[in-house]
């Protein structure tokens, strides 16, 4: 039993020994790998959260409340596009889940974030900065790219829920694909734009 331990730490030394050579060696590539991996861990966090908060709000009568902003031009059958373009009414009766859905989304973007936010700076980025100056600017790139995100969510969503759930006739099964693929989506416009963002804001800084 204790030589199985002992191999045990001696392969957990190893790799740690092998990791810190490589950090040591490639310290850009270590930071993005270790920003990847747990970019990924929120995003599965993301997946699960999403899920109960929409069936949380879908027995409300917040499904029946529509929440259409930010209207810019037009779609291309002519009719209005909206930056957050939410109609009144369940995806499974051809609605856009209503306000009920917006919140679903959001809610649990901005869980994830908060969460992405403390581990990011403290295990990527090692970050011994002002906490409030970098949720300040943290903040702002979140609504930035919030808003970004849900700009490009009007070309790709209702293409991706009528594809699973109409033309491939899936149903329930088919809102839920969907529901998985705009969240990694979403995600993955998340991942590539933060990046650079939290090495502007995520900074060491030298002790006085």
């Amino acid at each position: 039993m204790s030589n199985g331990k002992a191999e045990t730490n001696k392969t957990g030394a190893g790799m740690a020994g092998f990791w810190n050579r490589y950090k040591d060696k490639h310290p850009n590539t270590a930071q993005f790998l270790v920003f990847f991996l747990l970019s990924n861990g929120i995003t599965l966090l993301q997946l699960v959260l999403m899920p109960v908060f929409k069936s949380i709000f879908a027995q409300t009568p917040l499904v029946s409340t529509s929440f259409q902003v930010l209207q810019f031009g037009q779609n291309f059958d002519g009719s209005n596009y909206f930056v957050f373009d939410y109609a009144a009414g369940s995806l499974a009766s051809g609605g856009g889940g209503g306000l009920a859905y917006f919140l679903a989304v959001q809610i649990t973007i901005a869980i994830a974030q908060i969460i992405n936010f403390f581990a990011q700076r403290s295990i990527t980025f090692k970050s011994n900065s002002n906490i409030w100056n970098a949720a300040f600017w943290y903040l702002v790139a979140y609504i930035g790219i919030t808003i970004g995100a849900a700009a490009a969510q009007g070309f790709y969503k209702a293409p991706i829920y009528n594809l699973f759930m109409n033309t491939w006739g899936m149903g329930s099964v088919g809102e839920t694909t969907a529901d998985v693929i705009t969240m990694v989506i979403n995600s993955a416009i998340s991942f590539w734009v933060f990046f650079p963002i939290f090495k502007i804001i995520f900074k060491q800084e030298t002790q006085k």
